[in-house]
C-alpha cells in the first residue's frame, strides 16, 4: 500500500487505500484507522508548525482504558511548545494481556512511522499511572524507542531491563503521590544501571502533571538528542534552557525548598555535562548544601522516608492477613490507621503533611489493586471481596459503589442485618439514586422487606413498596 501525505497550509491530507483523511494541524484527530484489516484506531496530534519536509520526534501516549483522545489532550500544549507529534491507541486495555497490548502498540507504531516523517531515533513513550508503567515496558519489546516519560508511575519491571538496551527515563511525580517514594528508588536503580534519567517533582498528588512539567520533560529529551548527535546542536536552545533551570533552582531555594533545589542541581550536572563546564553548578550545589535549612530538611526527610517505608510494610502485612482470614474484626484497626493519617496531614511540618497524603493514597491504591486481583480470579472469593468493600467504606467513606457492593453481596448470602446497616450508612452519606437502589443485583427479596422500605422512605421520601403495619 502506498501512502501519500500532502500537507497544506492548515491541514494535511492522508490518501491511502480506501480512505481519504484530512489531518488538521494543531487539533487532536480521533479514530484514525490503524489498517484496513484490523478494527483498531488511534488518536493523533500534529503541532501547528508541522511540515512534511523535515522529520519530527513522536511521543506515543498510553492510557490503559483506551482513551487516546483524552490522554493526548493532557499532552498537546507541551507537544505544541516543544515541537513533538503525539499518537495514542484507542484499543490498549488493562483487561488484555501484556502480549496483546504490545501487539496493538506495534501495529500503531508501524502505521504512524509509515504515514508521517518521523525522525530516526526520535521515538518516545509516555503515560500516566498504569499507562506510565506500561510505557516503561515498550522499549524492551519494540526496538527503536529512545526514551520514556512516566507520569506518576515507576518502572513496571526492572528484571526486563538490560544495560545493553538502555533508554532515557524521565519520571514526573507529585510529592504527595503514593508513587513518589517508588520513583525515588527508580532513579537510584537506573543510575546504577547506567540508564540516563531525571526526576521532575511538583507540588501535588496522583494526577497528570501540568503543561510546564510535561514541556520540561520533552525539552530534556531534545537536549539528550542533541548530546547524542541525533539532532543538530542548538547553542541558543541550550543557553535558554540553562537559564530557565537556574531560575527554577533559585525559585525552589527562595521558597524554602533547598532539598528540591539541590536535587535539580544534581540533575543539571547530568543534563548539561555534554554542553558546558559544570563549575557554576557545582559551586551552587555546595552553597545550598551548606545551609542550615537544607541540613534540617534533609534530616527530617530521611527520617520520614524510613517511617513511611515501615508503615507501608505494615499495611501490606496486615491486609494480606485480613484478606486470607476474612478478619472483619480488624476493620476498627484500619479505622484507627485512617485517623492517624489525618493527624499526619495536620502536622505543622509540611514534609509530614505530604507523607500523610502519600500514605493515604498508597492505602487506597493497595486496596483497589487487591479488589482488581480478586475480581479477576476464578472462582471469585466473594467473602474476601466483601471484606475489601467494607474496608473501602473505612478508607473512602464517600465512595457509594463500596456500599452498594456490600448490600448486594450480603443480601445474596441472606445477611440482611448487615445489608440494612450499610444501606442506612449509604443513605446517610447523601446517596439519592432510588432507581439504582431498587435495581441492585441480588436484592429482590431484601427490597420487599418493611425494613428496607422504611429506610428508603426515611431518607429518600417515597419507597416503592408500601409498608403495612399489623
Amino acid at each position: 500500500m502506498k501512502r501519500i501525505l500532502l500537507l497544506l497550509a492548515l491541514s494535511a491530507t492522508f490518501i491511502g487505500s480506501a480512505q481519504n483523511i484530512t489531518l488538521k494541524k494543531g487539533v487532536i484527530i480521533d479514530s484514525l484507522i490503524v489498517n484496513d484489516t484490523i478494527p483498531e484506531t488511534f488518536s493523533l496530534y500534529l503541532p501547528k508548525k508541522f511540515e512534511v519536509s523535515k522529520t519530527w520526534p513522536v511521543v506515543f501516549v498510553f492510557d490503559m482504558n483506551g482513551r487516546g483522545k483524552q490522554s493526548l489532550a493532557m499532552f498537546s500544549a507541551a507537544a505544541e511548545e516543544q515541537g513533538f507529534v503525539l499518537a495514542a491507541s484507542n484499543n490498549i486495555s488493562d483487561t488484555l494481556s501484556i502480549a496483546k497490548n504490545i501487539l496493538i502498540t506495534s501495529r500503531m507504531f508501524n502505521t504512524v512511522t509509515t504515514m508521517l516523517p518521523i525522525r530516526k531515533r526520535g521515538i518516545y513513550t509516555s503515560g500516566f499511572s498504569a499507562g506510565g508503567r506500561f510505557s516503561t515496558l515498550i522499549p524492551t519489546f519494540i526496538q527503536g524507542v529512545e526514551g520514556v516519560v512516566a507520569c506518576g508511575a515507576a518502572v513496571a519491571n526492572f528484571e526486563v531491563l538490560t544495560s545493553r538496551n538502555p533508554f532515557h527515563f524521565i519520571g514526573i511525580v507529585g510529592d504527595e503521590d503514593f508513587s513518589y517514594s517508588d520513583m525515588l528508588i527508580v532513579e537510584k536503580v537506573l543510575s546504577r544501571m547506567k540508564f540516563p534519567n531525571q526526576l521532575l517533582v511538583f507540588d501535588g498528588g496522583h494526577e497528570w502533571p501540568k503543561t510546564e512539567d510535561l514541556s520540561s520533560a520533552l525539552r530534556l529529551l531534545t537536549m539528550a538528542a542533541m548530546a547524542k548527535g541525533n539532532v543538530t546542536k542548538d547553542e541558543a536552545y541550550v543557553d535558554a534552557n540553562y537559564t530557565a533551570d537556574l531560575v527554577k533552582v533559585n525559585r525552589l531555594y527562595t521558597a524554602n525548598k533547598p532539598v528540591l533545589a539541590d536535587n535539580w542541581l544534581e540533575e543539571m550536572s547530568e543534563i548539561y555535562q555534554p554542553f558546558i563546564p559544570l563549575d557554576s553548578i557545582k559551586a551552587s550545589r555546595k552553597a545550598v548544601r551548606r545551609s542550615r535549612l537544607f541540613k534540617n530538611q534533609n534530616r527530617t526527610q530521611n527520617a520520614l522516608s524510613l517511617k513511611e517505608s515501615l508503615i507501608k510494610d505494615e499495611y501490606n502485612y496486615y491486609l494480606e492477613e485480613d484478606i486470607l482470614t476474612y478478619n472483619y474484626n480488624n476493620l476498627g484497626w484500619w479505622k484507627y490507621q485512617m485517623e492517624d493519617l489525618q493527624k499526619f496531614q495536620k502536622n505543622p511540618v509540611v514534609l509530614g503533611q505530604k507523607m500523610g497524603k502519600r500514605l493515604e493514597g498508597y492505602l487506597k491504591a493497595l486496596v483497589s489493586d487487591n479488589v482488581d486481583m480478586l475480581s479477576a480470579e476464578e472462582p471469585i472469593d466473594g467473602e474476601a471481596l466483601n471484606f475489601l468493600w467494607m474496608l473501602k467504606t473505612v478508607i473512602e467513606p464517600d465512595n457509594y459503589e463500596s456500599y452498594l457492593k456490600i448490600i448486594s453481596y450480603t443480601a445474596k448470602t441472606d445477611d440482611y442485618g448487615t445489608a440494612l446497616f450499610y444501606l442506612e450508612e449509604l443513605l446517610k452519606k447523601g446517596y439519592k439514586n432510588r432507581s439504582e437502589l431498587y435495581g441492585l443485583e441480588n436484592t429482590a427479596l431484601l427490597r420487599i422487606t418493611p425494613e428496607f422500605n422504611e429506610l428508603v422512605e426515611k431518607y429518600l421520601k417515597g419507597a416503592r413498596y408500601n409498608i403495612i403495619e399489623e
